[in-house]
């Protein structure tokens, strides 16, 4: 996951550690809200639930963190952020009838910054966790899982996650992939060397150079990444597959609820699915726009 520009803002302790767990998912949750309507009512449209304050300044303010495809990434050449995300989140400020302005930031930074009121969502490929639900509700929209990534024609052999034991596997920091290959080296008896990159294509860059035999990239990443460049192989099991979530600080409760209607607008339109089909993304996509759904 490529995290570049650092974003400094002071807040406590515990939000940054829940910030920090990088785009990873969790097998922990609170009861889920299920349905397309759960918080709102049936009758209302997206734009009729926007708050006052926020249709008066008339934008939309979401943060992402590039270098992350097809989920969010640069236009070759420029600095015009692409993907899944930034295309949803067009969308879904057109059904809140607002203006959209996309900032890029550091991924820890994220949900600091909705906090600070820098913005008003966080759309970046980030696991729907308990831990983050601490400090933010998630709308969710997507479902994935992390997958190991090895070199084309699998050199080494790598069938599954106990196959990394005695390894040397690089993982992202700040990433629950992180935390899924630290998580089996806890039970491998042979321990695994394990490196950390700042994001998922430098680590791949160990893997060319023989320093290590796989890396964990989140699944729709994964695929993308070993098409492009055909130097890889994506093995298909999943781990701890979750949703991921548009992050909206918790005091943002209406926000949240015209979020969640706007998502389910465009499942219900079927735009949210020719964006998903568009970056190769369809497995991933979820059937109604729910809130804080982590099993």
């Amino acid at each position: 996951m490529l995290r570049k520009r650092a974003l400094h803002v002071v807040i406590g302790l515990v939000t940054l550690s829940i910030a920090a767990t990088g785009c990873g998912r969790s097998t922990s949750g609170q009861t889920p809200q299920p349905g397309a309507a759960a918080s709102v009512a049936a009758d209302a449209k997206a734009a009729d639930l926007v708050p006052a304050a926020l249709k008066e300044k008339g934008v939309l303010r979401v943060a992402t963190a590039e270098g992350y495809p097809p989920m969010e990434m640069y236009k070759e050449g420029t600095q015009e952020l692409i993907g899944v995300d930034p295309e949803l989140a067009a969308a879904i400020a057109g059904r809140l009838g607002l203006k959209l302005e996309m900032t890029n930031a550091s991924f820890p930074g994220l949900i600091p910054g909705l906090q600070a009121d820098r913005w008003d969502l966080a759309m970046s490929s980030m696991s729907d966790t308990e831990e983050r639900r601490k400090a933010v509700d998630f709308v969710d929209y997507f479902q994935a899982g992390g997958a190991i990534m090895v070199a084309k024609g699998n050199p080494a052999g790598v069938k599954d996650l106990a196959d990394l034991c005695g390894r040397a596997v690089v993982l992202a920091k700040g990433s629950s992939n992180l935390a899924i290959g630290e998580g089996q080296n806890a039970k491998c008896a042979k321990k695994m060397t394990i490196s950390q990159s700042e994001d998922a294509p430098t680590g791949l860059l160990q893997i060319d150079a023989g320093r290590a035999v796989a890396t964990i990239v989140d699944y729709p990443v994964a695929k993308m990444l070993a098409q492009e460049s055909g130097k890889y192989d994506v093995l298909e099991a999943q781990y701890e597959a979750g949703p991921w979530g548009i992050a909206i600080d918790k005091k943002d409760s209406q926000l949240r609820d015209a979020v969640q209607r706007a998502l389910q607008e465009l499942i219900d339109s079927g735009e949210y699915t020719k964006i998903l089909e568009k970056w190769g993304v369809t497995g991933s996509a979820v059937q109604a726009a729910t809130v804080n759904d982590q099993k």
